[in-house]
């Protein structure tokens, strides 16, 4: 075992023992959540409530579960933000790399006896008292596994399923690199609790209402190739989401049809929030790092799958990605 691993299973081991002491905690993800951050925290904390836990589970305003992932199970455990305890004493985070991306939920991160990080982003500041830290694994729901084992806690179906919407989200079924024997052996272990694949599969990534399909066809007319740096952009605006009726929350998962495009190598789609500001993802399938490209915008992820936000004009902010490939 690598001292990288070891530092990970220490940390591990000691956020079990702050856990299982306290039997009260509360769960926090990313603002915004992606179906890693949603179905990780959902897991954990139905699996506490099973064990006789007292938990809570909440995310930063806008407090809005996106449509794709409504067949992911305890939405309904989950509550609202201002519901969130003011300082608990012990917090856990999923898939959140820095405070900021906790939103109002920040302050109670802050004030918390003890502050558990999972995560398996490398860009992660370790903000926490305890850092579960594993650029290595594919999904932070595959650290949410390993934790609940060494607290004993039961795996059922309905935390299987949010398990597995979690790691087929990061891994986009299967497909990414970092899809390793872990990954097919976790996947094996939740499909044994009759998980319900084919309404996943198209609930999560293959079903759309019309409108979102009209705004996509307005989207990609839009796009932009600039071939000799085989980078492809473009933009969602609030016009566009109030014109065809979609939520900012529908729009997640279009980054993901337009880096099909066979000549670009980096795919950029840039969202405008309701304050004014873009969500800029990034993605790589090939040896650029999208990674450094955001850590120098402020915001962080993965190699090939990487994030940031800006308040600058749409034209600045991709004139910097370009500078930066």
């Amino acid at each position: 075992m690598s001292g990288e691993d070891q530092q990970v299973d220490g940390a591990l081991r000691e956020a079990a023992a702050v856990i299982g002491a306290s039997r009260r905690v509360a769960l926090a993800c990313h603002v915004n959540p992606d179906g890693d951050a949603l179905g990780s925290m959902l897991a954990f904390h139905q699996a506490l409530l099973a064990a006789g836990y007292e938990s809570v589970a909440s995310f930063p305003e806008p407090f809005v579960v996106a449509p794709h992932y409504r067949e992911l199970t305890g939405l309904d455990a989950l509550s609202a933000p201002d519901r969130f305890p003011a300082e608990p004493d012990v917090m856990v985070t999923f898939d959140c790399g820095s405070l900021a991306r906790l939103g109002e939920l920040a302050a109670a991160a802050k004030a918390a006896g003890e502050l558990v990080v999972l995560d398996h982003h490398v860009s992660n500041q370790r903000y926490g008292t305890i850092n579960v830290i594993d650029p290595s694994a594919a999904a932070t729901s595959v650290l949410v596994r390993r934790l609940m084992a060494a607290l004993d806690l039961a795996l059922d179906h309905d935390s299987a399923v949010d398990l597995y919407a979690a790691l087929v989200c990061d891994t986009g079924r299967f497909q990414y690199e970092s899809t390793t024997p872990e990954v097919f052996a976790l996947a094996g272990e939740l499909a044994a609790y009759d998980l319900p694949i084919p309404t996943l599969s198209r609930t999560l990534f293959e079903e759309h209402r019309f409108s979102y399909l009209k705004l996509l066809a307005d989207v990609l007319r839009r796009a932009e190739l600039v071939a000799d740096r085989r980078f492809v952009w473009t933009v969602v605006d609030q016009d566009d989401l109030r014109r065809h009726d979609v939520t900012f929350e529908e729009v997640e998962g279009l980054i993901d049809v337009v880096r099909r495009t066979r000549e670009a190598d980096v795919t950029c789609v840039l969202k405008e929030a309701a304050d004014g500001t873009y969500r800029v993802s990034l993605r790589s399938v090939a040896d650029v790092d999208v990674c450094r490209v955001a850590e120098a915008e402020g915001g962080g992820g993965h190699r090939a799958a990487a994030g940031f936000t800006s308040d600058d004009p749409v034209e600045e902010i991709v004139a910097r990605i370009l500078a930066a490939l």
